[in-house]
């Protein structure tokens, strides 16, 4: 294993190859590319430098001449799928910009699900990372506030579909766990429910229920999400 350095080094400051030397076997594409594919298939706990070197078909210790450490390979494999965000011209409306921008961001966290646990500033700054910053304060342009305001709108907007998207995944991970059917399940915890709420001891949340019983729409969850959060940043 590569010794870590006695100083914070950025991936993208280190040149891909030196001018010395044969030409790499593999690019830092390809590295990200192979990490993703085992992300996809197996979850981001089965990416290490080993599986990544199989995938690659070249040797583990090989493998740390091109990434030094597996925090670069998280930082490579973020900056890949950044790639996928569609870059449009704005609309002139930064609503509806930042609207798509957030549904957009949910699409590609739902395709690949291991994204939400490496939401973090720190692998924010690749080149595909950066570009796409970029666009969303250009989708902010007619947004009328300093751009530590822009800032905070980006990463309320980015926190809430995290947040959102996680949560889908982890309720679609346990019906997938469960040994009956989501349906059994729910119908199983409605009835306790009920009964619970039917003792008196409740009374707030009997009066919930009366209101509205029906089951919830989550689609329509995220989009009032999204616009009370776009509501607290209008002049």
């Amino acid at each position: 294993m590569a010794a870590r350095g006695s100083e914070p080094e950025v991936i993208w400051a280190r040149p891909e190859r030196t001018g010395r030397g044969p030409r790499p076997a593999y690019s830092r594409a390809d590295i990200a590319a192979a990490a993703v594919r085992i992300a996809d298939e197996r979850g981001l706990d089965a990416v290490s430098m080993r599986h990544v070197a199989a995938e690659l078909g070249c040797g583990t210790m090989s493998l740390y001449n091109y990434v030094p450490r597996k925090e670069d390979l998280y930082e490579l494999m973020v900056d890949a799928v950044a790639a996928e965000q569609e870059l449009w011209e704005p609309l002139g409306d930064w609503r509806a910009d930042m609207l798509r921008v957030a549904r957009q961001a949910r699409a590609l966290m739902l395709r690949h699900t291991w994204l939400p646990a490496l939401m973090s500033p720190v692998y924010g700054f690749s080149p595909n990372a950066l570009r796409y910053l970029e666009h969303c304060l250009a989708c902010l342009d007619t947004f009328e506030g300093p751009y530590g305001t822009k800032f905070e709108l980006i990463a309320m907007i980015n926190g809430v579909v995290t947040t959102y998207v996680a949560n889908e995944l982890a309720t679609a991970e346990r019906a997938r766990s469960l040994p009956w059917s989501e349906d059994q399940e729910n119908a199983v915890r409605g009835r306790y429910l009920g009964g619970q709420v039917a003792t008196g001891a409740y009374p707030r949340l009997a009066a919930a229920f009366a209101e509205d019983a029906g089951p919830i729409d989550m689609e329509a969850v995220f989009e009032r999400a999204l616009g009370r959060v776009l509501d607290g940043f209008a002049p």
